[in-house]
């Protein structure tokens, strides 16, 4: 089993920058494809991006060209680089893990972070 915790949340004004992380510790990384979800108040969990075991990248339409997902194996870390941000971004982002090929629908993946707050202030 892995387990994942993700930081990097915060304020920030439309059209700013963060860098979410999250990192995991009882598994190697190696071993899972690893996703982005968020989840705004009142709304459906929504996928935002994944990265496949072999750093094959899959992105959201709403988030493609401004959003990147890597990841640092070595560090156990993956990343999600956050651009151009708009107050819709707005959301609790999750960390997910799974032992499998990587997928846009949550109910694919095993293992969740507890989540982080992003806010995009207008």
């Amino acid at each position: 089993q892995v387990q994942v915790v993700e930081s990097g949340g915060g304020l920030v004004q439309a059209g700013g920058s963060l860098r979410l992380s999250c990192a995991a510790s009882g598994r190697t990384l190696r071993d899972y494809a690893m996703a982005w979800f968020r989840q705004a108040p009142g709304k459906e969990r929504e996928f935002v991006a994944a990265i496949g075991r072999t750093s094959r990248t899959y992105g959201a339409d709403s988030v493609k060209g401004r959003f990147t997902i890597s990841r640092d194996n070595a560090k156990n870390t993956v990343y999600l680089q956050m651009n151009s941000l708009k107050p819709e971004d707005t959301a609790v982002y999750y960390c997910a893990a799974t032992r499998y090929d990587a997928v846009a629908v949550s109910t694919a993946y095993d293992y969740w972070g507890q989540g982080t707050q992003v806010t995009v202030s207008s």
